[in-house]
């Protein structure tokens, strides 16, 4: 592009924004302003069907509390933590923002991802000018290149670990890591995304923040608690950690209906959230078995969340499934352009009569 072609946007920019290529997350391809009544959505994993909450109007007027106590206070009960080592976020990705913003200087340190993972570690690290270093999964089985993470000691600031893995949908090995947290000890803070730790829970790593001070657990309500559209997360580290990330964190970062809304959820609907990640663990070992038994399937990859990923046998194949659904309305995600996930396609598990519809679509391929 000429320097005459330039606006004075573009001109005025940090330079790598211009070439930079936004997440594409699932709104962004597929607008639900503008969608059928009938279209299936089960490329967000997000949960089939949502509760009726009643809010209070009161004090609307009003700025919400920084963190507001009866929400603070749920998570905790919930969490098993301290109040003091919990902070509301909007959404998990707004905790992301903060460590990289808290533990990183722009255009001198380094977070580090292990690919394929979740998009918007690069993308938020990008954004705040701090490099991007990639230890990718062992291809076999998707577990943590501890020798590769081992190279990269003293050399990042951050270390982001997905588990359950999206798009992959495994869970890390616990041992794996407690290494990679013991590996970066007084180097880097280690950041376990648990966004869908609900359909394993037994897994979490939050208990590990009593023992090491160099981990923080990204939690949300947007998956097994179906509230996605609240936009509300949670960052769990020790205070020392979260008094840092309240330094850079908004004002108000919780508007009053939101902490309102999850209070809510927390204390009154846990047996509703639990019913609901039972049916989806059923439903979603069903779908991957009825997966592998297709032609065009040549590889279905282990899931502890509420997707399944799997392999199609050619490009073709894969074309074939993705267009044939989404001229029917039925939305999933590509993920072909995933290191190490070529012709791979991603199903989020909706309702039984979503799942029937989609299975009853492709047995005609």
């Amino acid at each position: 592009m000429s320097e005459q072609a330039l606006t004075t946007a573009e001109q005025l920019a940090r330079q790598e924004l211009i070439a930079m290529v936004p997440y594409q997350s699932a709104r962004r391809l597929f607008s639900s302003a503008d969608a059928q009544e009938d279209k299936i959505w089960l490329n967000a994993n997000e949960a089939p069907g949502n509760g009726q909450y009643q809010l209070s109007a009161t004090n609307i007027n009003r700025y919400p509390d920084f963190q507001p106590d009866s929400l603070i206070s749920a998570y905790s009960e919930y969490s098993g933590l301290t109040k003091d080592k919990v902070l509301a976020t909007r959404g998990a990705d707004e905790g992301i923002e903060l460590i990289i913003r808290s533990f990183c200087k722009a255009y001198q340190d380094s977070i580090l991802i292990c690919p394929p993972t979740y998009g918007m570690y690069a993308i938020s690290a990008e954004n705040h000018g701090a490099a991007v270093v990639k230890v990718p999964l062992h291809s076999a089985d998707l577990t943590l290149d501890l020798d590769g993470l081992k190279q990269q000691v003293g050399k990042v600031k951050v270390v982001f670990l997905c588990s359950p893995g999206n798009p992959t949908g495994n869970l890390l090995p616990q041992e794996q890591i407690i290494a990679a947290i013991k590996l970066f000890k007084g180097s880097a803070m280690v950041v376990v995304d648990e966004a869908y730790i609900e359909f394993s829970p037994e897994y979490s790593c939050a208990k590990l923040l009593s023992d090491f001070d160099n981990v923080i657990v990204l939690r949300t309500l947007s998956k097994a608690f179906a509230l996605a559209g609240l936009r509300c997360g949670f960052t769990l580290a020790n205070n020392d950690v979260i008094t840092l990330l309240s330094k850079v964190i908004a004002p108000y970062p919780i508007s009053a209906p939101v902490a309102q809304i999850a209070s809510q959820v927390l204390t009154n609907d846990l047996a509703i959230m639990q019913t609901r990640v039972k049916q989806t663990n059923v439903f979603r070992e069903q779908l991957s078995t009825w997966l592998s038994q297709q032609n065009w399937c040549s590889h279905v990859f282990t899931s502890d969340a509420n997707f399944v990923l799997f392999r199609c046998t050619s490009n073709e194949d894969k074309a074939r499934v993705f267009n044939l659904l989404l001229e029917n309305n039925i939305l999933i995600r590509d993920q072909s352009k995933q290191q190490q996930l070529e012709n791979c396609l991603r199903i989020s598990v909706g309702s039984e009569t979503e799942l029937t519809q989609l299975k009853k679509l492709l047995e005609t391929l």
